[in-house]
């Protein structure tokens, strides 16, 4: 699987602390080997077609799309990202 960055979420992380960037990463390598993990916390985002959430900590998330062979990264931050994937 190959990863698209959406631009909304290249400014976001930007901005998040080193600690998140790191658990970022290590939930992005674990999503397409062990999508049921249970840190992932994985679930589809409700009024969205093909819209889905990841918990990278309890108050951080990050949002993305599935494509035939990819997975576009929506947003990143904070859990109130989620009123706007």
């Amino acid at each position: 699987m190959k990863y698209k960055i959406t631009s909304p979420f290249e400014k976001d992380y930007a901005k998040l602390p080193e600690e998140i960037k790191t658990r970022f990463k290590k939930q992005l390598t674990l999503l397409p080997s062990n999508p049921t993990h249970p840190s992932l916390r994985l679930k589809k985002m409700k009024g969205h077609k093909n819209r889905w959430e990841v918990s990278i900590a309890m108050a951080y998330r990050f949002t993305f799309e599935l494509a035939e062979d990819s997975y576009i990264l929506r947003r990143i931050g904070p859990h109130d990202i989620l009123r706007k994937p």
